[in-house]
């Protein structure tokens, strides 16, 4: 991942071994299952999308581009939040989606 937030790159120079077993805790977690990588990347880009958070939208979208999930997936990924979470947020997501696009 080429892009590091500042409040991540803090909280990792203020907690090194909270972030280490984090990062653990959220692998273990990512290879549990029987999903594969695209569909994780697409599922937690959803859920970021359901939390309205930028940074973790942002991020997820960073990563499915980075593993090469195409644009059209990853806006097709936020267009379905539309119907359950709202226009506004959902139109939210998007922009920072196009963001990140815009950046890779």
């Amino acid at each position: 991942m080429d892009y590091i937030p500042k409040p991540y790159q803090d909280f990792k120079s203020d907690y090194p071994d909270i972030l280490e077993a984090y990062q653990h805790l959220a692998n273990k977690c990512h290879e549990a299952g029987p999903l594969d990588e695209k569909t994780r990347r697409l599922i937690k880009l959803g859920i970021a999308v359901g939390t309205g958070s930028e940074g973790a939208i942002k991020s997820h979208a960073r990563r499915a581009i980075e593993i090469g999930i195409s644009q059209d997936e990853i806006k097709h990924a936020s267009l379905l939040a539309l119907t359950t979470i709202g226009f506004p947020s959902m139109i939210a997501a998007w922009e920072w989606i196009k963001e990140v696009i815009k950046e890779h």
